[in-house]
């Protein structure tokens, strides 16, 4: 079987409503809140009610909060914020090792051409069943598998803290990353900004160099 990380937003829906199909009862979502917006776990548990998913929950708040008092609080609002997906990805090998189950990764084609994503974080995974599709195609599946539109029509965020969501933080929006991924087309300022997020997250796509 399977088990996956069910935040509320698009691409963990499609990857659950796959899995649902793929793995029948063997597919289980983790519901892992850390100081998250309340309406991310409704949303989540809309989905597992509409694919009659099973799920469970975990909430972090409390792990993540002893982690900063045990070490420090940076003042890197990224250092902090990717502890985040690093806790959940260890609960999810948590359940995985115990169902003997693999771990999905969320990412789509879009997030993982831009480096978009959590080092050993959300791309901690044994298997990225999206990691090929563009982030309009991910629609297109949350569509054919009958994900509710509250979900589809939602802005898309990594939740790494409140009031984010991925196209700000980008500074362009899905619609011009899939393009330029398909064709190249873009503003130069566009262009140059993808193309350097591109280069720069090289590494998370990659293993560590061996000598």
């Amino acid at each position: 079987g399977v088990v996956f990380g069910l935040s509320g937003g698009i691409d963990s829906a499609v990857v659950a409503g796959a899995a649902r199909k793929a793995f029948g009862e063997n597919a289980l979502g983790i519901i892992m809140p850390c100081h998250s917006n309340e309406e991310d776990e409704k949303h989540a548990r809309l989905v597992a009610n509409t694919i009659d998913l099973t799920i469970e929950k975990v909430d972090l708040t409390e792990t993540f909060d002893t982690l900063l008092r045990a070490s420090m609080v940076s003042g890197n609002q990224m250092a902090v914020s990717n502890i985040k997906p690093r806790l959940r990805m260890t609960t999810l090998y948590y359940y995985a090792q115990h169902h003997n189950y693999l771990v999905l990764s969320g990412s789509n084609l879009s997030e993982f051409y831009t480096g978009y994503f959590t080092k050993y974080g959300d791309s901690g995974a044994d298997l990225m069943p999206i990691a090929n599709f563009l982030k309009s195609e991910v629609y297109d599946w949350a569509r054919e598998l009958g994900i509710p539109d509250e979900i589809i029509n939602k802005k898309p965020s990594a939740g790494l803290w409140l009031g984010q969501t991925d196209e700000q933080e980008m500074g362009f929006s899905y619609d011009v990353l899939d393009r330029f991924i398909q064709s190249g087309n873009a503003s130069e300022r566009d262009a140059k900004k993808i193309s350097n997020m591109h280069t720069n997250s090289a590494h998370k796509r990659s293993f560590p160099p061996i000598f």
